[in-house]
């Protein structure tokens, strides 16, 4: 499985989301699943499932879909 799919598939299992409600546009607060409680379980199924540690500046900028590929991007998780 490509990086790119495991970590969409992270993202709409962790905030609980149908797949017609997820684009890669999405963004923290777009959909009710993700607010603070929603974004630290994604957080922490990304630590999981690609086992890393993200950094605290990380998590608070973790702000999009896209955004998240930037920020795992550093981590050596290549899309």
């Amino acid at each position: 499985m490509s990086s790119k799919k495991k970590y969409q598939e992270i993202f709409i299992k962790s905030l609980g989301i149908s797949e017609k409600d997820f684009s890669e546009s999405i963004k923290y607060n777009d959909v009710p699943e993700w607010d603070s409680i929603g974004h630290m379980t994604l957080i922490s199924d990304l630590e999981e499932g690609f086992e890393i540690s993200i950094e605290t500046d990380d998590i608070v900028d973790f702000s999009s879909f896209k955004e998240g590929i930037k920020i795992l991007g550093k981590y050596k998780i290549n899309f």
